[in-house]
């Protein structure tokens, strides 16, 4: 029998090996923890499939992953299921495929059909952790996911890939939920929704001394991101996992903040009183919205 059918035939040797040098940094009993653990990820995209793989070589045992998204040549650049002989075929079908390469025993519910109003708290059950992976403009699926998340007393997490960084948040039941955080409401434009998200999901905004703001068009619903920043993205995510499912100390949920910056050397993190009803958020929030409406007066007289 080759090294390859023995560990096809008993999932325990395969599991203690596979997994052997998580060991001195995590204790055995931790390892047990993460395999009888159920994350899941909504979203199997540019950081939702890299914190699914991540997952996965951690030794998370049981997944929840979602995407009814087919993948695109325009996915090439960043996204981890993507390749030439992907194009076409769903994320999240992909992705599974991609979790079971790496561990045949991984125990993964795959809803190709997205979460929506139905499906909700079937995406839900019995989850230890969600993960948010959403394309960065779909601010409605989000708010959903983290209300009910939020009320069915399950943690949650989400890393923006921004620029060549990214920010941290980390919601956790008890605390601030997703919509008082971001200061949210239902009567907001979505165009008001995405500037609060945007902007309390990085209250230091230290990329700005780089990116062209001019590529992100909210109509749209497209803007620059970076293979880089969705790597660091899910390494932020992957620490906040253990820390959460293995119960260690040092946990920072909101309104405390983290974005790292390897391109400017930057690591800011704190506490934002009132989250996005801080006063300097506000302003924030103002002038980003003035600027929108510059640039689409702009965009308009530029076509006449």
């Amino acid at each position: 029998m080759t090294d390859r059918q023995q560990y096809l035939h008993n999932e325990g040797l395969f599991y203690k090996k596979a997994f052997e040098r998580n060991i001195g940094i995590l204790t055995e009993a931790e390892q047990e923890k993460l395999r009888q653990a159920r994350v899941a990820v909504v979203g199997c995209g540019g950081v939702g499939g890299v914190h699914i793989l991540n997952a996965v070589r951690l030794g998370v045992g049981n997944l929840n992953i979602a995407d009814m998204d087919v993948f695109d040549v325009v996915n090439i650049q960043r996204q981890c299921g993507a390749y030439l002989d992907t194009i076409g075929r769903n994320k999240a079908e992909v992705l599974c495929a991609s979790a079971m390469a790496v561990n045949p025993y991984v125990k993964v519910k795959t809803f190709i059909d997205g979460v929506y109003d139905e499906t909700v708290d079937e995406f839900l059950e019995g989850v230890d952790l969600f993960i948010d992976g959403i394309d960065f403009f779909c601010i409605d699926m989000r708010r959903q996911l983290f209300m009910r998340a939020y009320e069915l007393g399950i943690p949650a997490v989400t890393a923006g890939p921004i620029g060549f960084g990214s920010a941290l948040l980390v919601f956790m039941p008890g605390g601030m939920s997703f919509d008082e955080y971001f200061d949210i409401r239902d009567e907001m434009s979505y165009e008001e929704r995405m500037i609060a998200f945007a902007v309390g999901l990085a209250p230091a905004s230290v990329h700005l001394k780089y990116m062209n703001l001019k590529k992100v068009d909210v109509a749209k619903k497209t803007g620059p991101a970076l293979v880089s920043s969705c790597g660091l993205a899910s390494a932020l995510v992957m620490t906040e996992v253990l820390r959460i499912l293995l119960r260690r100390p040092g946990l920072r949920p909101v309104p405390h903040y983290l974005q790292l910056d390897p391109y400017l050397s930057a690591y800011k993190s704190g506490y934002l009183w009132l989250g996005n009803k801080n006063p300097v958020q506000r302003l924030k929030r103002t002038i980003v919205k003035r600027m929108l409406k510059r640039e689409h007066r702009h965009h308009g007289e530029s076509h006449e």
